[in-house]
């Protein structure tokens, strides 16, 4: 049972550090997005108008969305696997 449960642990530490490397990508990500952003000019751009306007912020707002969307299935995820691990390691004379 105790090989098991250090198997599980081990797949766990596995599966977390892949998890922090998709974390530290996706930083990376947003660091770059955040240097072009700094290197856009300060002129006023031009969006066509009030729907250009709304068009941009909405696909701002859906990408928004769908990053924080990832980051919270990431944390559930993370959650189910952590109350597996603490079922294991509390009961483990139930096989």
């Amino acid at each position: 049972m105790h090989n098991q449960v250090d198997d599980l642990l081990i797949h766990i530490s596995h599966s977390q550090q892949q998890m922090s490397r998709l974390l530290d990508a996706e930083r990376q990500v947003v660091v770059r997005m955040s240097q072009i952003i700094h290197e856009l000019p300060d002129e006023e751009p031009r969006f066509d108008g009030i729907p250009g306007i709304l068009d941009s912020s909405g696909q701002v707002n859906k990408s928004i969305v769908a990053y924080l969307n990832g980051i919270a299935d990431l944390q559930e995820a993370m959650a189910e696997m952590l109350v597996r691990v603490v079922k294991e390691t509390a009961y483990p004379d139930e096989e």
